[in-house]
């Protein structure tokens, strides 16, 4: 069984990473992890965009992390992009080993101006298992249900179940 490895990078909520800890411990058999990656993001930090580039972030993540066996998600709190899209959530390797999460837009204070932490933990644990779903080999699922649902925007993320429908989550490796 697969450890997974959380590296926080430009990520300063403590409370959260604890809250995301404890929440995916009780979803997951394999032993969950935060790991420090030397890694300065700013170079990837489009000017024009106000926005990281998060596919270049996980191409050079990926040059130092050989030594972890395991799916590795990369949290923060910066915005980002892919060229193609205003903003993503998240980007993940499908059937591979890394993923980025940013919470960036995952904040209600982001859209109302009104903090809600209980809202952001259960975002967080829809974004987070989301693409941990892509890094096991999932695609996007039709079920609103599933977390493999698509979210193209907060709206589709706060509609869309917290756990994988029955079909994707046979395929979740040490999922419970």
């Amino acid at each position: 069984m697969m450890d997974i490895f959380i590296a926080p990078l430009k990520f300063y909520s403590n409370v959260l990473l604890q809250n995301l800890i404890k929440e995916l411990s009780k979803r997951f058999s394999s032993s969950i992890h935060v790991v420090d990656i030397r890694l300065n993001i700013d170079n990837f930090f489009s000017i024009d965009r106000k926005q990281y580039f998060s596919t270049q972030i996980i191409a050079e993540v990926m040059k130092l992390t050989d030594q972890y066996n395991g799916k590795i998600i990369l949290l923060t709190d910066v915005d980002l992009f892919v060229p193609a899209l205003t903003f993503i959530f998240g980007e993940a390797q499908l059937n591979g080993k890394h993923s980025i999460l940013s919470v960036c837009r995952l904040h209600e204070i982001f859209y109302s101006g009104i903090s809600n932490e209980n809202l952001l933990l259960e975002r967080t644990i829809k974004e987070t298992l989301h693409e941990l779903g892509h890094n096991y080999g999932l695609r996007h699922c039709i079920d609103w249900d599933c977390v493999m649902h698509a979210s193209h925007g907060i709206e589709e993320v706060d509609i869309k179940g917290i756990t994988y429908c029955n079909k994707c989550r046979t395929k979740v490796e040490g999922y419970k």
